[in-house]
């Protein structure tokens, strides 16, 4: 018997990686708008850089879509009704962070004072459902990797 999905609820059919449209019917039509800016950002800013890859992370994780050169750079994650990106700070974007603290909003600095910190860095998942949680991600990762263009 088929659930309806909840809201977080991960694409999870692995027989293929979601097309634009599966991730805009699955993340809803404000979050996808969020997607799709985050996306032509990351082209703009770091043209050539990147070249984003689905990766399939189990029946709980679902898809996910990420961006990585040698270090990954994020992951867009579509959940139902929920768009997020996952940020991973190493030692040195920590200190960065650390540096700008309060000029962070709380909301970041209790996500990332709360996140558990492994081997290779604080793993932060954002939840974007603003053009301010998109504006201070795109600040995040930009500390982590300077644009190469204008972006």
């Amino acid at each position: 018997m088929n659930q309806s999905p909840e809201i977080g609820d991960r694409i999870n059919d692995k027989s293929a990686p979601p097309d634009e449209q599966a991730v805009r019917d699955w993340i809803g039509p404000k979050s996808f708008k969020h997607w799709i800016e985050l996306q032509n950002w990351i082209e703009a800013s770091y043209p050539g850089v990147f070249a984003p890859d689905w990766l399939y992370g189990g029946k709980k994780r679902g898809w996910s879509l990420r961006y990585k050169q040698t270090k990954a750079f994020c992951t867009l994650i579509p959940s139902y009704r929920l768009f997020s990106v996952l940020v991973v700070l190493g030692r040195a974007e920590q200190a960065k962070f650390d540096e700008r603290r309060y000029s962070w909003r709380p909301q970041l600095v209790k996500l990332y004072d709360e996140a558990r910190a492994y081997h290779d860095g604080k793993w932060l998942t954002i939840a974007i459902s603003s053009a301010d949680d998109r504006r201070e991600l795109v600040e995040l990762v930009s500390m982590k990797r300077p644009p190469v263009a204008g972006g």
